[in-house]
């Protein structure tokens, strides 16, 4: 306990899934949160995006460890809506120490149009920059970014994403510029003490995985595939005997990164991924 204690947190994507994760534990270990969701649906994805209400029940589990927590519905896409957002955080928080942009879409399948790929990128790689770069006049002198990737950014050879259709193109490309990102951005801020990393997970237990879509997409064969029927596929991509990880997994890796234990790592790509990259490199 108190790994991050004092410490405020920037969080988007907060108001279920890994986000909410990252937030109830960071709070357990002593950091006040400022939580971002959109809590809209996004036509594109078709699946349910987190609510106004998910985004209170965050609130509520982070309140119920003692810390403070702010609250905004903010699309990423939008940097003046974020800088206004997160410098009302700050006014009643003080300052940020941690960001964590964590908002992202998986509009996978074939047969989606463009927007597919634009939107996911949009929202994927320029939420990203958009909240960093809203974030960094608020933070501390030595602060700590950890982007939150994917396994599938790191594959060191192009896939054929046809059969994935162009949201999952858009999410590939997204995560794999963001390896860049960090990598660079890490130089940049190395000087003044302040780190960039990323936290990069195999398939996880959140609504992104679990949804009608992606078991479409795994189970092409099945007119209504079942997430029992798509489970099968997701073992194939880890040589552990998983079919995906935990957010805990996941939240785990964020808490080292958001801690000083890490205070010279830097520029460094955490794998949370049941050996997924080492069975695709062998």
């Amino acid at each position: 306990m108190g790994r991050v204690e004092g410490k405020v947190v920037v969080i988007t994507g907060a108001a279920r899934g890994q986000g909410r994760s990252h937030a109830v534990r960071l709070a357990e270990e002593g950091a006040d949160i400022i939580a971002i969701d959109l809590c809209e649906n996004i036509d594109i994805a078709e699946y349910p995006m987190g609510t106004a209400e998910d985004l209170e029940e965050t609130a509520r589990l982070v309140e119920k460890t003692g810390r403070r927590v702010v609250t905004r519905q903010v699309d990423v896409r939008d940097r003046a809506a974020l800088e206004t957002a997160l410098a009302e955080g700050v006014a009643e928080l003080g300052r940020i120490d941690v960001v964590i942009p964590n908002a992202g879409i998986l509009p996978i399948g074939a047969g989606r149009p463009v927007t597919a790929f634009t939107e996911t990128v949009d929202i994927n790689l320029g939420g990203v920059l958009n909240t960093v770069h809203a974030a960094m006049p608020h933070t501390t002198e030595r602060f700590s970014v950890i982007v939150i990737g994917s396994v599938t950014g790191l594959l060191p050879s192009p896939l054929d994403t046809t059969p994935a259709g162009p949201g999952f193109a858009g999410y590939r490309f997204a995560k794999k510029t963001l390896v860049n990102y960090v990598d660079s951005l890490a130089v940049q801020l190395a000087p003044s003490g302040s780190r960039v990393n990323a936290v990069h997970p195999t398939n996880v237990d959140t609504d992104m995985l679990f949804n009608d879509a992606v078991y479409r997409s795994f189970r092409p064969d099945l007119e209504a595939p079942t997430r029992e029927d798509a489970e099968h596929g997701f073992h194939t991509i880890q040589p552990m005997p998983i079919a995906y990880v935990d957010t805990s997994d996941v939240t785990n890796a964020v808490v080292f990164l958001a801690s000083d234990e890490s205070r010279y790592v830097t520029g460094t790509h955490l794998k949370v991924d049941g050996g997924a990259l080492a069975q695709k490199t062998l």
